[in-house]
This record gives C-alpha cells, structure tokens and sequence, in this order.
C-alpha cells in the first residue's frame, strides 16, 4: 500500500528483483515491495553475459560460484513456497527481462535492494529512462549504513580506510528487520517455470575446511555455530592463518550473495559481546567489516574507476601482460611453492584465506609485474565469495593504485611462508612444489634460451 493524500492504495502487482540480497531475512526492500501491493511477482535474473568469457578474455562466473549460487536460489525458492510465494528465474540479463514483464504485464512498480555495481546501475538507469511512467524504488540492504546516514556525502567519502572507520564506528546501526511469515500472492496466470539454466558441476568435495553450503539456512546455521563457540575471543590471533575452518569467521560466501546481512552479524557479535566476552578479537569482527563497508561506498563513489589500472590514482607504474606467466599463476606452476599452494586451494575450492590472497596478488603484481586487473578477473571467475566492491577495490589497495596512500605492498614471501607455513604442512597438502624456469618466452613470445631464463 501506498500513501497519496492520507489515503492508502493498494497497488495491483508489484515487481521485486533480487539481486544481491538472496535471502527473506533482514530484506527491508522485500518488506517495502510486500506491503505495497496485492500481488508480488518474485524475480531472479541469471545473467547469460557471466557465462561468456568477458574483461580480459575470462568469464565472470566460474563453476565454484555457480554451484553456490544455485544452492542458494534453491534455497531461496523454498523459504519463498513457505511465505506461500514463488520465484520466477529468468536466463536473461535482467534489463531484457524487467523490461518484458513491464511490458507484457503492465506492472507500475519495481522494487530492488540498492547495488553498488556500475553496470548494473547503469542498466537500471536505462530502465528508470525508458519506462519513466513506471516507479522504481530501491532500499539498501547490503550495507551496514544507509547512505543518509553517513557523516559525509559519498562524494566526499575519506580518501583512507583509517579516516573513514574514525567518522563510522561510533554510529548507530539499525536492528535487522524481521522475516515475513506471509508475503502477498504471486501473479496469476503467469508461466513460473524457469528457463533452462547452465549446469552445474558436481564433483566430490575432499576439503571439508573449505565446504560451504549455499542459502540463508545455511548461513544463520554457520552464524549461530560460530557465535556459540569460543572462535570470536581468539579472532584477531587466528585470522592470518593459511588453512583451519575455525581460524576465520568465513560469513563472506554469504555476504556475498546476501543470504547473510552485515547488521546480522553484528547484532549476533553484540550479543556474543555481553553474554560471553569482549575484547580486541571480537571487536576486530566489527573493524572488518567496516572494511567492506568501506569498499562498498568506495565503489559508490568511484564508479567506473574501480575497473581502471591507474585506479583512482595518476599513473604510478607501468605493467605488462605476459600470458604465460599470468597462466602460470593461476594454475599455480610459478618458483613460489606459497603461491602455488594458495592458487591450487583456490582452483579446487573456490576458496581461498585472506593472508593467502594478499600473498598471491603481491606475487602476480610484484614478482609478475602483471597488470592487477587480469587478477581481479580471476578472482571473480573463481572466488564463490566474490563482490564486485571488495574484490576490485581490495586489489587496487593491494597494487597501490587504490585507497593505500602507501603505494603497491609487496611481500617478501620467503618470509612470509616461514612465518605462515613454518613445517611445510600447507605447502604439502596443496602440491605447491616449485615450478621452473619462470619463463619461456618473452613478453613478445620469442624462447628465451636457457642461460637467459629465469
């Protein structure tokens, strides 16, 4: 229902879009769409462009997210058939297919969870453009704090993390909202049956520290076992480790797809924080995601400049594509036995620590001199946690063309194995044995003779 005048109208169907938040939890976008119409048709887009081999010559979805995402459209279909709702999944880009439903079936409002991703912005900017008689509303969900609720215009976010978290951390953040027990009924007459989807490989999963199972189910499991046990007091101390299920909280495949809400988490830690403990390690929860949160506003901000190689900086350094290399290292084949083992976790999991990726990104910009973004690219065709936001915005931080005024980070990884895999254990349980020589051919493809190689 809708104001207008003191009156409220009930609106016929409204159109709401899932996008980034695939869940029935803390959805205040879903609450808004539900109560103001009579019928609400439920849709998902899967993109036929995330299949397709993009920026860089590699697809943006690899098989690791895709299997995650389809179990957390399943899931998302079940919790939606218990609100007595269905999900219509179209393989479409989803400007085609908001504009055909529109179109076909004379629907005057669209409602969708505020996205901070460029190109989806600007599609739904078409949109907004092309049906200017339709309403379009957006909500935030996927952030901790509403735009109107910072202490600055985006346009003026802080140039650093550091100035950003003194500005932030002492704000109120809202209560999740509550799951619906009921939304309004789908809209009659229209074929639910979705399209015919990729497939999804299914092959046994050996590394059960790195199994994460799709959906919000999943995820308020995951949330309640891991407040419930003693990882939040040591988290500061264990969050570098290489490998070990308990080390870090592992919320960011959920994050990611918003089967999980940031103000979830940080409701269930200040409950952990008054029934059990607080300290450095729980607070450090917090400090990370404000992290993400800050990328997500960065994102906000810079827009297009998060894809570019200089960033948001002038030009600090040059780079080069050398494809051998750069299909060294991801297949992990390089002299560094710490990034061959990361890159392999990576290709067979679709997961990968934090200490782990900042290694593998000082190595492929650093000891590569390899353009940043071809990285960035493999990530997001692997990572299962991938978001547009942190993921660019974390490897421009890492080539020193982002938010670190310190410029590239590079890290000595002899030192850093030694201080992360003293005994060799991780190293050993992914086959990270060095390859050699590092290169073959030259930038240009001409052999390199053996005494030349490195």
């Amino acid at each position: 229902m809708v104001a207008s005048a003191g009156v409220l109208v009930v609106q016929n169907t409204t159109l709401f879009v899932f996008s980034n938040d695939l869940r029935l939890g803390d959805n205040q976008a879903l609450l808004e769409a539900a109560s103001h119409c009579r019928h609400l048709l439920c849709l998902y887009c899967v993109d036929p462009a995330w299949f397709r081999p993009g920026r860089y010559t590699i697809k943006p979805m690899g098989a690791h997210r895709w299997a995650f995402l389809r179990e957390t459209l399943n899931q998302l279909e079940q919790d939606l058939a218990q609100c007595q709702q269905k999900l219509l999944v179209r393989f479409q880009s989803p400007q085609k297919a908001i504009e055909q439903l529109v179109q076909a079936h004379q629907i005057s409002t669209v409602y969708r969870s505020e996205n901070i991703g460029f190109w989806e912005n600007q599609s739904w900017d078409t949109l907004k453009s092309r049906f200017p008689e339709v309403t379009f509303k957006e909500l935030p969900t996927f952030t901790l704090f509403q735009q109107d609720e910072l202490p600055f215009p985006v346009a003026e976010l802080p140039t650093t993390f550091t100035q950003f978290r003194k500005l932030v951390e002492q704000l109120t953040i809202t209560k999740p909202k509550p799951r619906p027990d009921i939304l309004p009924s789908p809209m009659p007459g229209l074929n639910y049956s979705p399209d015919q989807l990729p497939e999804t490989v299914t092959t046994p999963h050996r590394y059960e520290d790195n199994r994460f199972a799709g959906g919000e189910q999943a995820a308020l499991n995951h949330l309640s076992q891991y407040f419930a046990s003693t990882a939040p007091a040591t988290y500061k101390k264990t969050r570098n480790a290489l490998q070990g299920r308990a080390k870090s909280t592992r919320f960011s495949p959920w994050l990611a797809h918003g089967a999980l809400s940031a103000r979830q988490i940080v409701e269930a830690l200040k409950q952990y924080e008054e029934e059990q403990v607080a300290n450095e390690s729980t607070y450090w929860i917090f400090f990370e995601l404000l992290w993400r949160e800050y990328f997500q506003w960065y994102a906000a901000k810079y827009g297009s400049k998060l894809f570019h190689f200089h960033g948001i900086h002038p030009p600090r350094r040059g780079a080069c594509y050398y494809p051998e290399r750069f299909q060294k290292w991801c297949a992990g084949n390089t002299p560094w036995p710490i990034v061959n083992a990361c890159m392999k976790e990576l290709q067979v999991t679709g997961y990968l620590s934090n200490r782990g990726r900042q290694l593998v990104a000082s190595c492929l910009v650093n000891e590569l001199a390899m353009d940043w973004r071809y990285g960035a690219a493999w990530f997001e065709y692997q990572l299962i946690d991938y978001d547009v936001a942190s993921n660019w915005g974390n490897w421009q931080y890492q080539a020193g063309v982002g938010a670190d005024p310190r410029g590239p980070r590079r890290f000595n990884l002899e030192k850093q194995t030694q201080q992360y895999d003293p005994d060799g254990t991780y190293i050993k349980q992914w086959h990270g044995e060095p390859t050699f020589p590092l290169d073959s051919v030259d930038i240009a493809d001409w052999p390199i003779l053996p005494d030349q190689q490195q």
